[in-house]
């Protein structure tokens, strides 16, 4: 039982700390993903740009530390599931880190930018587009797409053994078809991702999130629960 409410708080932590690199690093990309100066403003905000890069790859870990220390509690009432969570888990990690690669791709090709005096211009903003298009879709694949998948299972699992309570699994299968559908209708070009629409589409999830990583670390997870959790439960 100690070894689930450690697991518990470990996994409340990660998500809030995912939560707030995730913004903190969108935050301090501005000078390099928006405005139409970000060849040099990128240079002269390096610093900045490497520091949002270490906010995600904090984010990347955190991801996948929810996941790995989830898994043992999860494979006790559907295995299948909870590897399936794992591995896509990973996948979204991985979607992410190119993310991140291409902003710091989009870094050094700034520094070039200003180091070359006189350049052409055109050819190092044909770069920057595609270097800002792969940042933008690993954006929406990473915590849109793949997030709304994950949240799903877990939120599945959570349900069906009521580890946590349901209100909680109930908002999370919610805010992840929500969120779900928010990348389907960003990779359709029907709204944008940073738009109105696309916060409330995404607002549930986030709220899921923060909710149940809060009661995880004050509560943890259902121990009546998890003595019968050699008793799995079918798709």
């Amino acid at each position: 039982m100690n070894s689930n409410k450690k697991a518990a708080k470990i996994v409340g932590v990660l998500f809030i700390l995912a939560a707030v690199t995730a913004i903190v690093g969108l935050n301090l990309y501005n000078p390099i993903l928006n405005g139409p100066d970000y060849l040099i403003k990128g240079s002269e905000h390096a610093n900045q740009v490497i520091l949002g890069a270490l906010m995600e790859l904090i984010l990347v870990i955190s991801a996948v530390g929810t996941a790995t220390t989830m898994f043992p509690i999860l494979r006790r009432y559907n295995e299948t599931i909870a590897l399936w969570h794992v591995c896509f888990r990973f996948l979204e990690a991985i979607i992410i880190t190119v993310g991140v690669i291409s902003v710091l791709s989009l870094l050094t090709l700034s520094r070039e930018f200003v180091a070359s005096g006189v350049p052409d211009i055109t050819s190092f903003q044909a770069s920057g587009t595609i270097l800002i298009a792969v940042h933008d879709w690993t954006f929406m694949l990473g915590p849109l797409f793949m997030l709304g998948i994950n949240t799903m299972m877990y939120s599945y699992i959570f349900y069906k053994s009521k580890l946590v309570p349901r209100f909680i699994s109930i908002l999370g299968m919610t805010g992840a078809t929500l969120v779900f559908i928010c990348a389907l209708l960003v990779m359709f070009g029907v709204i944008q991702q940073v738009s109105v629409w696309g916060g409330i589409l995404a607002l549930p999830v986030a709220a899921n999130e923060m909710i149940l990583a809060v009661w995880l670390i004050v509560k943890g997870f259902n121990e009546s629960v998890n003595l019968k959790g050699q008793n799995y439960l079918p798709l």
